[in-house]
């Protein structure tokens, strides 16, 4: 960062004597501003269980465990009081789990930078890191990624998510949310 701030530096005393061509011809070669993409993003749950389940329910930036979205929004039907779910993710109104503990996807190269939305560049981490990172690359921040986890160790409590509503049908048969996530799941069930 400190030759950011020395061109700034130079830049400035461009300013201070009157010579605005030098000093944003400073800026356009050395600092040029690259305006970030605005850019949707398009995977769907079933890719996304195909993340989760490639990186192990691992958090990739912090090596930390994730669990299995169902299990999550199971755990909140069966205890609502306890463990509330908010469907905007209010957390004055839900858990603060449905955002250390929930898995989604990032772009490990931000799409507003260029990052492309395959497979390659999507990586697991928690809602939390992934709203911390937002456009910022990886090694802006000083991060690096952790290797993915094994499922024999930790399955983000997925194997319990489906034996848990295998002995309450009507519970998944009330639930949209649940009856999704069991069928992206299932093939990883056999």
């Amino acid at each position: 960062m400190s030759e950011k701030t020395e061109l700034l530096r130079a830049v400035c005393a461009e300013l201070a004597i009157g010579n605005n061509t030098a000093a944003q011809e400073l800026i356009c070669k050395q600092y040029p501003f690259k305006p970030f993409q605005k850019r949707k993003r398009q995977y769907t749950p079933k890719q996304m269980m195909e993340v989760f389940i490639r990186d192990g329910f691992i958090d990739r930036y912090t090596n930390d465990r994730l669990v299995f979205p169902g299990s999550l929004r199971l755990i909140s039907y069966i205890l609502p009081e306890a463990f509330p779910y908010h469907p905007h993710g209010h957390m004055e109104f839900g858990h603060i789990a449905f955002w250390e503990l929930l898995p989604t996807i990032d772009h490990r190269e931000p799409l507003a930078r260029g990052g492309e939305d395959v497979l390659e560049n999507w990586i697991c981490t928690s809602m939390l890191r992934n709203q911390i990172k937002a456009n910022w690359t990886i090694d802006e921040l000083g991060w690096k990624i952790h290797e993915s986890g094994n499922l024999s160790d930790w399955d983000g409590l997925l194997s319990w998510f489906f034996s848990y509503l295998r002995n309450d049908k009507p519970l998944l048969m009330s639930s949209e949310y649940l009856k999704k996530w069991w069928k992206v799941a299932q093939p990883y069930m056999t």
